[in-house]
């Protein structure tokens, strides 16, 4: 087996010392400019590769971070990792992502391979089945930074990124109302969840904004699914008096609810509204597209590194210094709500 180049071959080479290799290779201010290119010169010849483990154990820096996602599935999660891996790239860092599938063991799984791995700081969105948040006072206990991205822990001090979740569905709702929309119904996550409980709360604002009375009939809490939509929209339609509209938590749903009216040979949206969340990249090519909530998930991806690469940088914060950043939501009007344009 071939052996591998290390700096004292290097040095030996070069007739100098192993330890000006090294300040060489890491681009010292003591190390003049001709020095460093005659080092970088023959570490290229030799294929030098640098032991990452040992010089992370010297620095106590990996510069690599975890990225920790409920499911691969939706392409909110993958837009937020690109705005992250495009800034960490630039600031030097590797991410490692771990996918737990909306699985709490999954997860606490993950943060054990990234506190195993060293990583210098962690991002996370919770599982939808995260209700013990031990794996990640346990993060807190060991010191790494640790940030949190849409879905975030109510009762804990961390930081976070997310969206004005409120405002997105009040946004939602109102617009479905300003189309003509009578009887609005609401597919919501779970609601021990912040985000889905704050879109919740927004669609019931809007509704008492408008002096429209609540109707706990039209409320379903679903599964964040194409077939989760289904079943609601199956359900709503027996009702005595259904809905004319549905807001749904997030595009998947709302896909379901399209899928079912479609079915049922309801036409959209002459006789009934759809408005998801998310802005998921197929909402756009759907026969109507359906109109939805963006999130702006590359720049949520860009604070969440930027505010991981600040504690890296700079040490944990304290409590009383913990910040939120808050996005602002961006309403996208589209064929599946636009009833008043299509009775003119």
């Amino acid at each position: 087996m071939k052996k591998s180049t290390t700096l004292s071959d290097i040095a030996t080479e070069l007739n100098m010392t192993a330890a000006t290799v090294s300040r060489a290779l890491s681009d010292h201010p003591e190390i003049s400019k001709s020095t460093k290119e005659k080092v970088k010169e023959i570490a290229k010849k030799l294929n030098y590769n640098p032991n990452r483990i040992a010089s992370s154990l010297r620095s106590g820096k990996t510069n690599v971070i975890g990225v920790l996602i409920p499911t691969a599935e939706n392409a909110f999660f993958g837009s937020v990792i690109h705005g992250i891996t495009k800034l960490a790239s630039k600031q030097g860092y590797s991410v490692l992502i771990h996918e737990c599938d909306e699985d709490y063991e999954l997860e606490v799984k993950g943060i054990q391979t990234f506190i195993g791995a060293r990583v210098d700081g962690i991002i996370v969105s919770l599982s939808r089945n995260t209700l013990n948040y031990d794996h990640f006072l346990e993060v807190q206990k060991r010191n790494i930074p640790l940030v949190f991205f849409d879905r975030v822990p109510d009762d804990l001090s961390f930081p976070t990124v997310v969206l004005d979740a409120y405002r997105g569905a009040f946004m939602a709702t109102q617009h479905l109302i300003d189309q003509g929309y009578k009887r609005i119904a609401h597919i919501s996550g779970p609601l021990f969840i912040k985000t889905f409980n704050d879109r919740y709360k927004g669609y019931v604002a809007a509704l008492q904004a408008n002096k429209i009375p609540l109707d706990h009939t039209l409320m379903h809490i679903g599964d964040l699914s194409i077939e989760s939509g289904r079943a609601a929209t199956r359900q709503f339609l027996q009702l005595p008096n259904p809905p004319d509209a549905i807001f749904a938590t997030e595009d998947f749903t709302a896909l379901g609810v399209l899928k079912e009216l479609k079915v049922n040979k309801i036409q959209i949206p002459e006789h009934f509204g759809i408005l998801g969340f998310c802005n998921d990249v197929f909402s756009e090519h759907t026969t109507p597209s359906i109109s939805t909530i963006d999130q702006q998930t590359y720049l949520m991806g860009r604070e969440s590194f930027i505010m991981l690469n600040d504690m890296i940088e700079n040490g944990p914060v304290s409590t009383s210094e913990i910040v939120k950043t808050v996005i602002d939501p961006v309403l996208i009007v589209r064929e599946s709500s636009m009833k008043s344009t299509n009775e003119l």
